[in-house]
């Protein structure tokens, strides 16, 4: 007589994925979750040089949102995520749809695009660093070169540094928003486009009423990722301006990171670095639940 129970091997192989990913899950639940929960708890406590269990309630972002500092860092981050974005944006859709024209060397140009985002941050940092310093960089290569009179020196500028951070993260990440938009252009039904044409649209109206629309997902994918890569930004701003000068480069995790380890405010540190969790979630969640409901 037959049955439905399955047999060992067939439970033996839907056993295996799960016993094969559960030291990954266990990880991820303990050093990532685990230690958000942890550092969520801290911002309540007292903690200074070490964790502190001595309850203060909402004293730590009291304090924080009292800083100087800290407003400084907010308003960095405004002029560097608005920049940030648009440019990268533009570029990404720009070169998208250069290529897109079925150019020769395609196949060449688009990892030259893609190169930068295969570096990391601290390389990147460092040779823009060196590019625009003015003592070895640009400026010192044009005064080499005869052009006395060329002057370079945002890096060393309070009033421009914050804008050499946006030009090394633009160089870096603007090929990848074009591997998106790249994707997003060769998704389009071409029988879409073939009968604008055949309707008389010019190219500016096919792409401004028909192709960008079209690229509302990309759009939205490069938003979320670019601004989750503009609120935690550190390496970069550590190794290009170090977030000087002065504080003129200060940035949310360049802040949480001083005041958790080098100025001894455990707690402070904590509740900035929660606040970047907050506004993370914030732009993440409404793009996961339109992705939710556009599947159901």
């Amino acid at each position: 007589m037959a049955t439905d129970t399955p047999d060992f091997k067939t439970r033996l192989q839907d056993w295996i994925p799960k016993l094969v990913l559960s030291p990954s899950l266990a990880a991820v639940l303990v050093f990532v979750y685990g230690f958000i929960a942890f550092t969520v708890y801290l911002s309540f406590t007292d903690s200074r040089m070490l964790p502190s269990y001595d309850w203060i309630g909402l004293e730590n972002y009291s304090k924080l949102w009292g800083l100087r500092h800290w407003h400084t860092a907010i308003a960095n981050l405004g002029i560097f995520a608005f920049l940030y974005i648009t440019i990268c944006t533009a570029i990404g859709l720009m070169l998208a749809i250069f290529l897109d024209q079925k150019i020769r060397g395609e196949g060449m140009l688009r990892p030259i695009y893609l190169y930068p985002m295969a570096l990391s941050f601290i390389v990147t940092g460092t040779a823009w660093k060196w590019f625009l310093d003015p003592g070895i960089g640009l400026e010192h290569t044009m005064h080499l070169w005869g052009w006395e009179s060329f002057e370079f020196g945002w890096i060393k500028d309070r009033d421009m540094a914050i804008y050499t951070v946006v030009i090394a993260a633009v160089w870096q990440t603007s090929g990848f928003v074009m591997a998106m938009f790249l994707a997003g252009l060769r998704g389009i039904d071409n029988e879409i486009l073939k009968a604008a044409q055949i309707d008389g649209a010019s190219n500016w109206n096919l792409y401004r009423r028909i192709v960008i629309p079209l690229l509302r997902p990309a759009f939205l994918s490069a938003f979320v990722i670019l601004s989750h890569l503009a609120v935690k930004s550190y390496d970069l701003v550590i190794a290009l301006t170090g977030g000087g000068p002065g504080r003129a480069t200060e940035l949310p995790a360049t802040f949480m990171y001083s005041y958790t380890f080098t100025r001894n405010s455990m707690g402070i540190g904590a509740a900035s670095a929660v606040i970047m969790l907050m506004t993370i979630a914030a732009i993440m969640m409404p793009y996961l639940y339109a992705e939710l409901r556009e599947k159901r």
